[in-house]
């Protein structure tokens, strides 16, 4: 549950805010932002999702302004940590209204990959999509204010 002011709340994003998700799945993307774009890679995920019968890895997703952390929920091992300034996108798909994703390059080969989550409401899909965009903020700020001096 957030408090109304959540969004005015920077402290908890400094030290980065948690979400519990499942993991879809990812696709590889040609573009690095768009709509149409994601919706598709959206879509994509979740009918491959639905084809496999396993369960979804449960991740304890955290948003900071250094880029977003995967957590495996119940081994709490580290998943995946992905720099802020490698993510190109998020949002929260309008027909499957619990389902995140982001688009991020890959470190290993610069790929563009979309990864979704889904979440339990609809609320925390939308959520974790403004957080993300605060903490692209912050991260802004933070980087301004480090070279306002130079």
């Amino acid at each position: 549950e957030l408090p109304e002011s959540w969004a005015d709340m920077q402290e908890p994003l400094l030290e980065g805010m948690c979400f519990t998700l499942k993991y879809l799945g990812m696709t590889l993307v040609e573009k690095p932002k768009g709509e149409d774009m994601a919706a598709a890679a959206i879509r994509r995920i979740v009918a491959t999702a639905r084809v496999g019968a396993r369960k979804f890895q449960k991740v304890i997703l955290t948003v900071s302004p250094r880029g977003i952390s995967l957590q495996d929920a119940d081994t709490k091992e580290m998943v995946e940590n992905i720099s802020i300034y490698r993510i190109s996108y998020c949002t929260t798909d309008k027909l499957q209204n619990k389902v995140f994703a982001y688009v991020a390059q890959s470190q290993e080969n610069g790929a563009l990959e979309c990864h979704a989550f889904l979440s339990p409401k609809k609320k925390i899909a939308q959520a974790v999509t403004l957080t993300v965009a605060q903490a692209f903020q912050m991260a802004l700020d933070l980087w301004e204010a480090s070279h306002a001096g130079r």
